[in-house]
């Protein structure tokens, strides 16, 4: 029995320092799991920063668009812009023009890399694109835990496509005003200037100076309007009120602020200037910012560009207080409104389509005629 009992013991002394050894080895595997769990956290954090920052600049750039060469750099300077506000502006790391590209169908990047700046601004490519796509430079992650088997650092990218909707059958934030076109035959041709709100002692019909009512009936929901655009939407083909009166005071201080002149508490943190508040040029002219003018502001470019609800003329006889809508068109403010009750106020009928901010699409609605009025989207 002794000698049994003296075996049991000699195993046991055998198997000293097994549980320390053991646990030794479980607290190293926890660590490790942990530690990796860490960093892919971290990887997948930065993975995600940078792939908001690759769809904020595609946004960005696609609200550049607008059919025209100037809309190919302009859709460029802010995608680099946007990006840049994203840890991308030190001097370790810089964001090229060329990881900006562009396509005319959304499947030209899955068949190729699209194309560039360059390329795309060719007066033969430049009115058929309609998507951006942007990839973010190559930036490495640090890896803190398990770095002895990916290294001490994985570069990471991310990319984002985005271009210009279908159609809009209902956009949004255009002027509370109108112009009034013939009813047999459209007649407003690209370059020429037509009057959204009448004179005094010329309006279309008796007290009825082309202002519209869709925000409301006072002198201040003008002067917003015309500062911002309207909030309600009416798509082509509804029905709108009108407004009596020249409203001569609201509509200048709404419509100046675009120019960079404020009046009646308009505030140009709300209700910036454009970038180039030079009056007396074309569109042409202010799409190659030649001549220019800063504003005193910070400025946002686009501003000077309007959507304007298209009426027939008849619409208006008989000093009627509803309209119907008929299409919208873009305009380009030239000048500013001067003091007084003024005479015709007039824009720049652009013929071409644009790109705004928002707006709604309805499968069920009329197609708006004339050039396509498109928003931002988020495509990939």
């Amino acid at each position: 029995m002794s000698i049994r009992r003296f075996g049991k013991k000699e195993n046991r002394r055998a198997e000293r320092g097994s549980i320390l050894a053991t646990s030794a080895l479980g607290m190293l595997s926890l660590l490790l799991a942990v530690g990796l769990g860490v960093d892919i956290s971290h990887l997948y954090l930065a993975k995600n920063e940078l792939q908001n920052a690759a769809d904020a600049s595609a946004l960005a750039g696609a609200s550049g668009l607008d059919f025209s060469p100037y809309g190919i750099t302009r859709a460029t300077d802010r995608a680099v812009a946007e990006m840049n506000k994203y840890e991308f502006d030190n001097d370790q790391v810089t964001f090229p023009r060329a990881n900006i590209r562009f396509a005319a169908n959304l499947a030209d990047f899955d068949s190729g890399t699209g194309m560039s700046e360059i390329q795309a601004s060719s007066a033969a490519n430049a009115p058929t694109i309609r998507f951006v796509k942007v990839t973010t430079p190559q930036s490495p992650v640090s890896i803190a835990f398990v770095s002895m088997v990916v290294g001490n650092s994985l570069d990471l990218s991310a990319n984002a496509v985005a271009g210009v909707s279908v159609p809009l059958t209902n956009p949004a934030g255009y002027l509370p005003v109108c112009v009034a076109d013939e009813d047999d035959i459209s007649t407003i041709l690209p370059g020429q200037m037509y009057t959204f709100r009448g004179a005094s002692q010329d309006s279309i019909s008796p007290g009825n100076y082309q202002v519209l009512a869709i925000d409301g009936s006072g002198s201040s929901d003008d002067r917003v309007g015309l500062a911002s655009g309207v909030r309600n939407v009416v798509g082509a083909g509804g029905m709108v009120s009108t407004k009596p009166g020249v409203s001569s005071g609201a509509i200048r201080q709404g419509i100046n602020t675009r120019f960079d002149d404020y009046a009646s508490g308009m505030d140009p943190a709300v209700f910036p200037p454009d970038k180039n508040i030079k009056e007396g040029i074309t569109y042409a002219q202010y799409q190659a910012s030649s001549p220019s003018q800063n504003p005193q502001h910070p400025g946002v470019h686009g501003r000077r560009v309007v959507l304007i609800p298209i009426c027939k003329k008849s619409q208006f006889d008989n000093g009627r207080d509803e309209v119907r809508i008929d299409r919208f068109g873009a305009f380009f403010l030239r000048d500013k409104v001067q003091g007084g009750n003024g005479g015709d106020l007039q824009a720049e009928y652009i013929g071409v389509g644009v790109v705004v901010g928002n707006g709604e699409y309805d499968p069920d609605a009329t197609p708006i005629p004339g050039p396509a009025i498109t928003k931002p989207v988020l495509y990939r």
